[in-house]
Order: C-alpha cells, then sequence, then structure tokens
C-alpha cells in the first residue's frame, strides 16, 4: 500500500487568504508534509511563516536548503529562490525566473512529481496567468493526485481556470473549504500500488536546469521542444517551444521559461517600456531643438532657427502620438 503525503501547494495573488484557511483547517496529527510556494518578491524578507503560525496546528517555516522532509510540517518557500523537493530533503536554488517568478510552483509541482511520483498531492489556488498549470500536468503524468480551487470559488480565477483549460483528469475542483477534508481524507487511506509512468525526459531536464545542472544548460542534442522565432525577453536567448497537449510553454538555454500567456504579458511590458523610452527621447530632443533655436534667432541665423523649430515641432507631434497610445492602453487595463 502506498501513502499519499506530499503535499505541495501552488498560489499567487489571494494567495494570503486562502492559505490562511488552508492550515487553519488542517489537523495537528496531519500524517503528510506540506510544501508551499506563494508568488513573492525576489526583494525584501517574507513573512509568511508568521501568519501562517498564528493560524495553523502544524509548525511553519521558511524552507532550508538541505533540510529533511518532516511529516507534519509545513515548509513556505524564501524569496528569489526555486524551492525544489529531493527524495528526503529540500533544495533551493537560484535557478533562472520561471513564468517572471522566483519562486515559481511549477519547479516545486513538478521536482516533487519526478521524486515522489503517486505519492504527489498538487493544491492549486488564487492567482493570475497560469503559472502551476505545466506543473500539474507533470504530477498527472506521474500518477499524482491534482485538486484545483474552483475558479468562482477563487479570489484571482486565472491560474485555476487556466489549469482547468489545459490539465486533463484534474481529480478535484471545488471551493476552498472542501480542500482541507479531501487532505486528510486522502492522506488518511492507504492506496494500492500501481504501477509507475517512467519519469520523462523533458521532466528530468526541466528540473535539472532548475537546480542550475551546468550539464542541463549545456546539452543542445536533447534540448526538449523545437527552437522558436522568439527570443527570451530575459536574456536575449533563443526559446524553446515546448508543446504539451494544448499547452505551449517556452524555456530559453539558460532555463527562463514562459507560458504562451506569461511570454505575451511579458512582451507587452516590453513595448510599455520602449514607448516610455522613445517619448522621453523625443521630448528631449524637441527641447534640446527649441532651444538651439532661440541661440541661432540671438545670432541673427533665421535659417537655422527655423530648420530646429520645425525638427521640434515633428518630435512633438510624434511624442503626442506615442502618449496617446500609452494614455489608451493605461485606460484599458484599468
Amino acid at each position: 500500500m502506498l501513502e499519499q503525503n506530499i503535499i505541495v501547494v501552488g498560489t499567487s495573488a489571494g494567495g494570503v487568504e486562502a492559505l490562511t484557511y488552508l492550515v487553519k483547517n488542517l489537523p495537528p496529527d496531519l500524517n503528510a508534509v506540506v510544501i508551499i510556494v506563494l508568488h513573492v518578491s525576489s526583494h525584501g524578507t517574507s513573512v509568511l511563516p508568521k501568519i501562517l503560525s498564528r493560524a495553523a496546528n502544524l509548525p511553519v517555516s521558511h524552507a532550508q536548503n538541505g533540510e529533511a522532509i518532516v511529516h507534519g510540517r509545513i515548509y513556505v518557500a524564501p524569496p528569489d529562490y526555486h524551492l525544489l523537493v529531493e527524495q528526503g530533503y529540500l533544495r533551493l536554488t537560484r535557478g533562472a525566473k520561471e513564468n517572471r517568478c522566483r519562486p515559481a510552483i511549477d519547479p516545486l509541482f513538478r521536482s516533487a512529481a519526478r521524486t515522489y511520483g503517486q505519492r504527489v498531492i498538487a493544491v492549486l489556488l488564487t492567482g493570475m496567468l497560469d503559472d502551476g498549470t505545466a506543473g500539474l500536468m507533470a504530477v498527472k503524468m506521474r500518477g499524482g493526485v491534482a485538486i484545483v480551487q474552483n475558479p468562482d470559488d477563487a479570489l484571482f480565477s486565472d491560474m485555476p481556470r487556466n489549469a482547468i483549460e489545459n490539465v486533463e483528469d484534474i481529480d478535484h475542483i471545488v471551493p476552498l473549504s472542501d480542500i482541507p477534508s479531501i487532505l486528510v481524507g486522502l492522506v488518511n487511506i492507504p492506496m494500492e500500488i500501481e504501477p509507475e509512468n517512467p519519469i520523462p525526459s523533458k521532466m528530468e531536464f526541466e528540473t535539472e536546469i532548475a537546480q542550475l545542472n551546468l550539464e542541463a544548460v549545456e546539452n543542445e542534442s536533447d534540448r526538449p521542444g523545437k527552437a522558436s522565432t522568439f527570443g527570451c525577453p530575459d536574456c536575449g536567448g533563443i526559446l524553446w517551444e515546448v508543446e504539451e497537449g494544448n499547452l505551449l510553454r517556452f524555456r530559453c538555454r539558460t532555463g527562463h521559461a514562459y507560458s504562451a500567456k506569461t511570454l505575451l504579458n511579458k512582451q507587452s511590458d516590453a513595448i510599455e517600456e520602449a514607448l516610455w523610452i522613445a517619448l522621453r527621447a523625443l521630448e528631449e530632443k524637441a527641447s534640446l531643438s527649441h532651444r538651439l533655436a532661440l541661440r541661432m534667432e540671438a545670432r541673427n541665423l533665421p535659417f537655422a532657427a527655423q530648420r530646429l523649430k520645425e525638427e521640434a515641432h515633428s518630435a512633438l507631434e510624434r511624442s503626442a502620438i506615442i502618449r496617446e497610445v500609452l494614455l489608451k492602453d493605461d485606460v484599458n487595463k484599468g
């Protein structure tokens, strides 16, 4: 018989409230370990363990690199580190960001699936965009259990909805209030051991690259997917397309990874940044041209002054167009 006692939880926007409810309703004698990734800023100090400790019946702490996995404990990913699951212990790594996040959910889910297979229960809660979807696929591929918060119950429905749309055979799609009792039931009912699906080479590769394994980074021949025409927004390298069912993902040579939606979002940010740079340059050109025109007039050089005034006017016209685009984009976001 097999015990499902490796619980991995991923969440983002709205996650503090969801996690507080979840840990509050887990019993003190839970026969499992709970490992959590919440998207947090890379800068500053995370107080999530303190917040969860006030509500939890189990001890909560930030994970430490190399720390042994102990049942009846809750481990939280610290800022700016991916949290990975190895056989019997936890690993922290500064691997490349995935879906613009470090810590990210996919590396946690993927590493747990690789190491513990059918013993893994993955829980995906409220959040924006779609981190966690590829990780849930990995869990299901290895015979684990996938639980997703009902999007209608989530403060932010993107992450649960994307998982439901792309991952086949999710075991439970339920409100947050049902998840604690489902977890207790799963860990207390041993299941028969079934033949495990082999670990796909793609899962091995992506877990190794999250660990900054130099051999995986430099391995060009076995890289999953195919080269795309897109460049990595973070490092400029070629992005490789990885298709899993209906899910399209991208990963560069150094390990940055994006879902299609996250890549589109990142490209939109890059366009906005480029527009702001262009706006500044045009307005500076207009200001300098106008100033030089005044100097030409003072030196009684009317033709040179007129040419500079025309350049200033042209720069202001183009900057006005860009400003209008930026304002419209801001209104649409609002």
